[in-house]
């Protein structure tokens, strides 16, 4: 193309309509310029001479691509309304204050106690505290750490690599790396052996 390439035109779509979906098409293909391309945000790359039935098929997986992320951006925008602040029910002075103070920690990326009776909903403070913080488009991971036996719990949590011990045959990515860009919600810590506290 006279005075632009493709990889500038990726890059002005992008910048300028991020949902749109670009696929190259070229004549002078390198594995080089493959790389780059989708570092900028192509979909695919694909080298001339190409057959129709290829391009259909990228068509096709470009747009299930976008409707999958469509999908999972409503999910998300579900997950915020069900976790606003004002949908956990309690008008006391002790709930106005519970309120209060999940605000301000929302917009932190601090450790956070919680603390309560059994059923009393800390779970759902934590999905409120999650889903109203920036980190809201990260995952969210609970782990009830009372129903994972001691021995499997630190494998749990920090994830392990292939034959590291006796049965780890393959590895194993830990709820603290699933968890980054999130929150991880440790649920009834208490019950945690003494020693894998320490760890943590």
């Amino acid at each position: 193309m006279p005075g632009v390439d493709g990889m500038e035109v990726v890059k002005y779509v992008k910048e300028n309509s991020p949902n749109s979906i670009c696929i190259i098409l070229t004549g002078y293909g390198t594995i080089k310029n493959a790389v780059e391309a989708i570092k900028i945000g192509a979909f695919d790359y694909l080298t001339k001479p190409v057959k129709l039935e290829e391009i259909r098929i990228t068509i096709q997986r470009a747009l299930e691509h976008r409707n999958l992320k469509r999908e999972n951006i409503n999910l998300r925008n579900q997950l915020k309304k069900k976790y606003k602040f004002e949908n956990i029910i309690g008008d006391s002075e002790k709930m106005q204050r519970l309120f209060e103070t999940m605000e301000k920690v929302a917009k932190t990326n601090s450790t956070i106690l919680i603390l309560g009776e059994s059923g009393t909903g800390k779970e759902l403070v934590a999905k409120a505290i999650h889903y109203n913080s920036d980190r809201n488009e990260g995952p969210f991971i609970p782990v009830n750490c009372a129903a994972i036996p001691g021995e499997l719990l630190e494998s749990e949590l920090f994830g392990h690599e292939k034959g590291a011990f006796t049965n780890a045959i393959s590895t194993r990515i830990g709820r603290f790396e699933l968890a980054n860009g999130g929150t991880l919600f440790l649920d009834e810590i208490g019950d945690m052996d003494p020693n894998l506290q320490s760890k943590l």
